[in-house]
């Protein structure tokens, strides 16, 4: 059997996608599949992320960051895998990442050459640009191309049951497998290393995540606890006016922004830090989202703190009946600020992050998740099969 993947992202790239797709392939390949991954070529320097998959890459415009990220930064990707997909090698199934346009790209390839594709529909896009105040024009179209993308796949996967019963509000009647999400443990696991006076925000903050309130929390916070940083690891597109609110704050000489680095260099990272941040901004329209970075930090034994609604939240509630996960608050100033005076007045023992990370490796590593997955794949090239024959 042949699976080919098709995303804008792949490993090495640091991205929660990228991993879970590298983790998706490793378990197809432990099932003896072949796996082809048609993707975009990497940043130079970041190596090659293949563990035995053949990774096919090409050029495309990326954004100030560096990351693929924006319609024309999608564009440069699609229509060149237009003709990449249509030429390559016939596979059994193709596993498509978002975004829709490439899910539409994908469909009418292999409308063509009468090739299945499983589509991965961990969001809803239209829904996230209509919150970000998109055009309407714009959100009526990618609507369309969004739902042309999830109709026309044998089956879909997704990381919760929100997103699935958003899928179905839309009109969309293809089988869905909710998978979960969870950590690499290959490489987020537990090293014993002191706890710095450091909380970490790691991984993308947009509009939709509504993470500017960590600063105004860390601010509050550092009225009572002075020598404390707060850093942000990864892509931001409202960064500039986050640093200018830390100067006005007068915070701005601990607050850091970093660029993305590679999962391997953000895992001491987390070993370090007092707790990991997250947050969802309230919006009404799109409180199904999971904040699937959680799940990185609690596999190298890192509490989290999270502010915001949905089920991200019930998460670590429920999770914390059984171990010390962190804690989730309302998204609120000083709802967090005190959740970082407890989280930095009780720092989590080593003894107890070890055990928070074997508890998570147990629990939500994303082997689990992505074999579930590969199953879903290899059962609709199965199926595919069978019908064919017929």
């Amino acid at each position: 059997m042949r699976v080919v993947i098709v995303s804008r992202i792949y490993r090495p790239e640091p991205a929660a996608a990228s991993l879970f797709l590298g983790c998706v392939a490793d378990a197809l390949r432990e099932q003896g599949v072949e796996v082809e991954v048609l993707t975009a070529k990497p940043l130079p320097g970041q190596g090659d992320g293949s563990r035995g998959e053949r990774i096919r890459t090409f050029p495309v415009m990326r954004d100030r960051s560096g990351y693929v990220r924006g319609y024309v930064q999608y564009m440069s990707f699609d229509v060149p895998l237009l003709f990449r997909l249509l030429f390559a090698r016939r596979p059994a199934v193709v596993f498509v990442e978002p975004p829709p346009t490439t899910g539409a790209v994908v469909r009418l390839v292999c409308a063509i050459r009468r090739i299945p594709y499983v589509y991965d529909a961990a969001d809803i896009w239209a829904d996230a640009a209509a919150y970000m105040q998109t055009s309407p024009l714009v959100v009526r179209v990618l609507r369309r191309v969004e739902r042309f993308a999830l109709r026309g796949a044998r089956a879909l996967v997704t990381i919760s049951q929100g997103v699935a019963d958003r899928v179905r509000s839309l009109g969309v009647r293809t089988p869905t497998t909710v998978s979960g999400f969870g950590a690499d443990t290959l490489i987020f696991r537990y090293v014993e290393a002191p706890t710095e006076p450091v909380f970490l925000y790691a991984g993308t903050y947009t509009e939709l995540h509504g993470a500017s309130i960590l600063i105004s929390a860390f601010a509050r916070f550092s009225e009572t606890h002075a020598g404390y940083r707060l850093r942000f690891i990864g892509n931001g597109t409202g960064q500039d006016e986050m640093r200018h609110q830390a100067r006005i704050l007068g915070v701005e000489l601990s607050v850091d922004f970093v660029s993305p680095i590679p999962a391997a260099e953000l895992q001491p990272e987390f070993a370090r830090a007092v707790a990991s941040l997250s947050t969802q901004f309230p919006e009404p329209g799109y409180r199904y989202a999971f904040t699937s970075k959680i799940y990185s930090s609690l596999a190298v034994g890192c509490p989290v703190i999270f502010a915001g609604p949905g089920p991200t939240g019930s998460f670590i509630d429920q999770a914390a009946e059984q171990i010390e996960v962190g804690c989730a608050v309302d998204y609120e100033i000083e709802a967090i600020a005190d959740a970082m005076r407890k989280a930095a007045d009780h720092p989590l023992p080593a003894e107890r992050r070890r055990a928070l990370a074997e508890w998570t490796a147990e629990h939500h590593s994303m082997s689990s998740v992505a074999a579930q997955v590969a199953g879903v794949i290899a059962d609709t090239a199965r199926e595919s099969g069978r019908d064919q024959r017929r």
